[in-house]
């Protein structure tokens, strides 16, 4: 872990991640994945690992909404994919990580017609999910 330092409940948490390493989790859902492998590990705990994990780039923190708790993904820190954007549900509340090309031209785009940087970590589109469409 390139000689970070991380404490014994920060690698419960952060091995919550890699075993997760495609969904965003909530505080609440870590504590909740902890609680069912065996390691319960106090809120307070488990936030102050999110921020720690966070800073030292193990994990990204993304808020979608004021209205709505934090979520974290698994960084996979030293391959860490930076262009990328997510589709947030409105029926639903699912964040959804997605990275393809198309995406990439509308990035380039922006900033080549308008000169506006993207900061893909923190785009949210927000629509319906095709699950929530076949309701």
């Amino acid at each position: 872990m390139s000689g970070e330092h991380i404490t014994k409940q920060g690698k419960v948490v952060l091995e919550c991640f890699e075993n997760n390493s495609q969904k965003h989790l909530t505080a609440e859902d870590v504590s909740d994945i902890l609680k069912t492998n065996g390691n319960a590990v106090s809120t307070a705990t488990i936030y102050r690992q999110l921020d720690r994990l966070s800073a030292q780039g193990f994990i990204r923190k993304y808020i979608s909404s004021p209205d709505e708790p934090a979520c974290y993904q698994y960084s996979e820190k030293h391959n860490v994919c930076t262009n990328h954007f997510h589709l947030k549900c409105v029926i639903c509340n699912n964040l959804f990580h997605v990275s393809c090309e198309y995406l990439d031209k509308l990035d380039e785009h922006i900033n080549e017609h308008h000169g506006f940087s993207v900061d893909n970590t923190r785009t949210v589109l927000y629509g319906v999910c095709r699950e929530c469409k076949k309701r």
